[in-house]
């Protein structure tokens, strides 16, 4: 009797401990996975839009969206909403699908590239190569940055924002885990003809460089929720994307 008992609280300590190691399997992604803690600060724009920021490597990077409607001259930048107003050949921003949830507006190539400066006093918009050491820093070779399309393995995992909040996810392959700080929201796109991206919000995410394939096209970035990579790539001046800045040196 005392051995049968005996085995009945074995199997049930046994049965704890498996239920026990399965709950914190299931539960592992609830804590995002970090390789050093980030160094954060703050900065601000010309309307008091305050960001937050965070140290990359020796970079110095927003940690969300730009949000700006004004130049740093304090001239107003072109209100590109509508359809009509956005297929217009001048610097312009808008908000996606006119919805506050968006993580920042979009800007199109001509305001990036405009000589009032996009970006706060002390900060500028990335060029392709600061881009690609950002890249290399979290783990792209230089082969990898150089490259066009899908680079790397799950380096665009670590620039995502962590968990399901601002990306839809599919499998753990693609599971945000923010390692770098970044904080990259999936804030979609605007085509050149006035189309909204799609899919849009918790989807996709574009960010322009300042650096000019040619005369009618900007290097950018783009994640996906479908990929744990990075995209490289270059698009007309039209297309409207998110902007990041980093910080002058």
């Amino acid at each position: 009797m005392k051995k049968t008992a005996l085995n009945v609280a074995r199997h049930i300590l046994l049965f704890s401990f498996v239920f026990f190691a399965l709950l914190v399997s299931s539960c592992k992604k609830d804590t995002p996975i970090e390789i050093s803690s980030p160094q954060f600060d703050s900065t601000s724009d010309i309307q008091n839009n305050y960001y937050k920021t965070v140290k990359i490597g020796n970079q110095w990077w927003m940690a969300e969206d730009l949000k700006v409607t004004l130049f740093n001259d304090s001239s107003i930048i072109f209100d590109g909403q509508s359809d009509n107003n956005w297929v217009k050949n001048r610097p312009s921003y808008c908000l996606y699908q006119n919805n506050n949830l968006a993580p920042g507006l979009l800007y199109n190539g001509f305001a990036v590239l405009d000589s009032r400066k996009l970006a706060p006093k002390g900060w500028h918009i990335p060029t392709d190569a600061e881009w690609k050491e950002l890249e290399k820093h979290i783990g792209l070779s230089q082969e990898s940055a150089d490259a066009f399309g899908w680079r790397g393995k799950k380096e665009g995992n670590k620039l995502k924002t962590y968990g399901r909040k601002s990306w839809l996810i599919i499998n753990d392959e693609t599971w945000p885990n923010n390692q770098s700080g970044f904080s990259a929201d999936a804030g979609s796109n605007r085509l050149f003809n006035g189309v909204w991206g799609d899919p849009g919000l918790a989807s996709t995410g574009f960010w322009w460089s300042a650096t000019e394939f040619d005369s009618q096209k900007l290097y950018y970035r783009h994640l996906d929720y479908k990929n744990a990579a990075i995209f490289r790539h270059y698009e007309n001046k039209f297309y409207g994307f998110s902007v990041r800045c980093i910080k002058d040196n």
